[in-house]
């Protein structure tokens, strides 16, 4: 799983990093961009790339850098709560899961991340570890959703969340835990995040590093 994960780069490198455009002061985000974190909790503002058609250009898709709250929360829910418990989503289920079905069709997104932290338990007492790569932000495989109360105005924003895929732990990594966050490597980025692109059951699979 991803209980806790570093980002330390500012949108405007990692828009750089990731080919977007740094939205984040756009005004459309409810959450205040963040700051290096190296302890990145659930319901933290985290920076994610998406890609979505404009409304005033609906042929074309921008690829962009945006803030949403880490904790997912479905477009029915009845309370934004319930995204403390869902920060993360099963990549093997996610498709035919209720609370996940419609983003994992069209609200594909990528967190980045410095690293992430998985504890280990031996002794009775829970070792903490630190996994990064050697290069780049880690592209993690999320997916988001925009959310308002049942009783909000119709003009009032909308609270956009997100979760992080996981599936099985490879090599050494599932000697610690049984499950990591997906990583997509750069050759797929651009399907991931097309929302024409419904079906991505064959990105679903990590590649060994």
């Amino acid at each position: 799983m991803c209980g806790r994960y570093a980002s330390t780069k500012d949108p405007a490198t990692l828009a750089v990093e990731f080919d977007a455009v740094d939205a984040t002061g756009d005004g459309s985000a409810t959450e205040q961009a963040p700051g290096a974190d190296y302890n990145v909790a659930p319901t933290k503002p985290v920076f994610a790339v998406v890609e979505r058609h404009p409304q005033h250009e609906p042929d074309s898709v921008v690829r962009s850098i945006r803030v949403m709250r880490w904790g997912f929360v479905p477009t029915w829910a009845k309370d934004c709560n319930v995204g403390v418990k869902m920060i993360n989503a099963r990549s093997e289920t996610a498709a035919t899961k209720p609370a996940y079905r419609a983003s994992m069709a069209r609200r594909r997104c990528i967190l980045s991340a410095d690293g992430w932290y998985e504890w280990k338990r031996e002794n009775g007492a829970k070792e903490p570890f630190y996994v990064t790569g050697n290069g780049p932000s880690l592209a993690m495989a999320g997916l988001w959703s925009a959310w308002r109360a049942p009783d909000a105005e119709p003009d009032s924003p909308w609270l956009v969340t997100c979760a992080v895929l996981t599936t099985d732990a490879l090599g050494p990594l599932a000697g610690i835990h049984h499950r990591m966050p997906l990583l997509l490597p750069r050759s797929s980025w651009r399907r991931w995040l097309d929302p024409d692109v419904t079906d991505v059951a064959d990105l679903l699979t990590p590649e060994p590093d």
